[in-house]
């Protein structure tokens, strides 16, 4: 298992026990990035896809700070950059 492999299952583990989602998708995009001055660090680059229930009344903005809080240091140890689409059920219908 490559290290970003961990980290995706890390990140998939986390946002699951956080929100219990219907749908969660995590994709490591981290080699489209090679080269760039944030991946020089060792930090990935993921897209998130996560339809929860807990977003139900949230703007955009507290959706992703929950997203971050939920991922807690790897914030600031594994992920360079995080792209979140953070829906309700009822959005993602």
């Amino acid at each position: 298992m490559t290290a970003n492999a961990g980290r995706v299952e890390q990140i998939r583990q986390r946002l699951q026990d956080a929100f219990s989602p219907s749908r969660l998708e995590v994709v490591d995009d981290s080699a489209r990035h090679a080269g760039h001055a944030g991946a020089r660090d060792g930090r990935g680059h993921f897209n998130v896809e996560i339809v929860s229930p807990a977003f139900a009344g949230l703007a955009p903005l507290a959706r992703h700070r929950q997203v971050y809080a939920a991922l807690g240091e790897m914030m600031t140890t594994d992920i360079h950059a995080l792209s979140i689409v953070a829906k309700t059920p009822d959005e993602a219908a």
